[in-house]
């Protein structure tokens, strides 16, 4: 029995086999995901050959202790915003010997604001240089699973964007 559905296991072996052939590593730091970005990849045989770790960073204090992002970002916009995602991934960089880290923050539901609602995720992708790309998704309040799967799905498209 497959853990992923079919979409998330094509493109999680697709990148290791696209990380595999530059020699890259990579990262990733999650919060409303905990750990589905790192177990899709896992879950291929031959992963170890690029995942040099994961970061599970689901409260305030876990994002600034383990991946250094600060106080004040978190206070003045929370943790579901771009700039949140952003440090997070650079920081993932920081603290790995990886090429290329994902990070995701969000709100998978049920609940959220007006501000945020439930569906919505910040995804930051960074490699050694810097933040290379940032998208806000709003997938919607389309269930708790389906939001964290579809995170995953956009994380991994976006990293094999920036390892092509």
């Amino acid at each position: 029995m497959a853990l992923y559905p079919e979409t998330i296991t094509k493109l999680a072996t697709e990148l290791i086999e696209n990380c595999k052939a530059k020699g890259w590593y990579v990262a990733t730091a999650e919060s409303c995901t905990g750990g589905l970005i790192g177990g899709a990849l896992t879950d291929i045989a031959g992963s170890s050959a690029i995942v040099d770790r994961g970061f599970i960073t689901y409260t305030n204090k876990a994002k600034m202790q383990i991946l250094g992002v600060r106080a004040e970002t978190l206070r003045a916009v929370g943790a579901v915003a771009e700039e949140t995602a952003r440090e997070m991934a650079e920081g993932a960089i920081r603290h790995s010997a990886s090429h290329l880290a994902v990070a995701v923050t969000g709100i998978a539901g049920p609940g959220g604001t007006a501000d945020k609602p439930g569906g919505r995720v910040h995804l930051a992708v960074a490699d050694r240089d810097g933040v290379l790309e940032h998208r806000q998704m709003d997938y919607g309040d389309i269930g708790r699973t389906e939001v964290r799967l579809a995170t995953v799905t956009t994380a991994l498209e976006m990293m094999l964007l920036a390892a092509n």
